[in-house]
């Protein structure tokens, strides 16, 4: 079935106040602001362990989608993750949805081949403006989608990182928590340090 036919936006599948139903934003840091340039990063690894660990909890709490963006770094990560999940969870879903619709047409070959494999792999995908990017109001619109269409984010974000656009979507995440109840959770570089060193402790369990 195509990836396109199951909206999980619309429809009463996944509107708020159903039972047991929660969907999940995942966002953070691209993969340049992390210092990683290659798929075969151990830095990589390290970030999924973390991901995966958040995602499972979440799903085993009642989660049913994961909806985020396609941004390299955290997001595909996160999808990634998510994709292997639906494995050992059926029920969990996928969803990759862009701010515009030639969202990534000006990255190189190989970074468009990583896009659209995930577009291809998730279970839903869709521009939230169906019009190539024109202003900055696209991006703002964009975060009030994920807002309004999630009810919890996920986001590895450190304030130390001054220049991170990340900051904005924090920024409009605190706003937003003004008036609706929506729970964040704060992934910063002391926990991904904590992390790292529980993944380096299951690689020495196999020891």
């Amino acid at each position: 079935m195509s990836n396109q036919l199951k909206n999980p936006l619309v429809g009463g599948i996944l509107q708020k106040g159903l039972k047991k139903m929660e969907r999940i934003w995942i966002t953070g840091f691209r993969s340049f602001e992390l210092g990683v340039f290659g798929a075969k990063d151990p830095k990589v690894t390290v970030l999924k362990f973390a991901l995966k660990k958040q995602l499972t909890s979440a799903i085993e709490d009642g989660a049913t989608w994961l909806i985020t963006g396609g941004q390299l770094g955290i997001e595909q990560y996160a999808l990634e993750v998510g994709n292997q999940l639906r494995t050992e969870y059926p029920e969990f879903k996928t969803a990759l949805m862009t701010p515009f619709q030639d969202f990534g047409q000006n990255w190189n070959e190989n970074n468009r081949a990583l896009l659209g494999a995930l577009q291809a792999s998730v279970d839903f995908t869709q521009a939230v403006s169906q019009k190539p990017y024109q202003d900055p109001s696209q991006l703002k619109n964009y975060q009030n989608f994920m807002l309004q269409h999630t009810e919890r984010a996920i986001v590895v974000y450190d304030q130390q990182a001054e220049t991170s656009k990340v900051q904005y979507t924090v920024q409009a995440i605190q706003n937003y928590q003004k008036h609706t109840d929506y729970e964040v959770t704060l992934i910063d570089f002391d926990r991904l340090q904590e992390y790292s060193e529980e993944y380096a402790e299951t690689l020495n369990d196999w020891e």
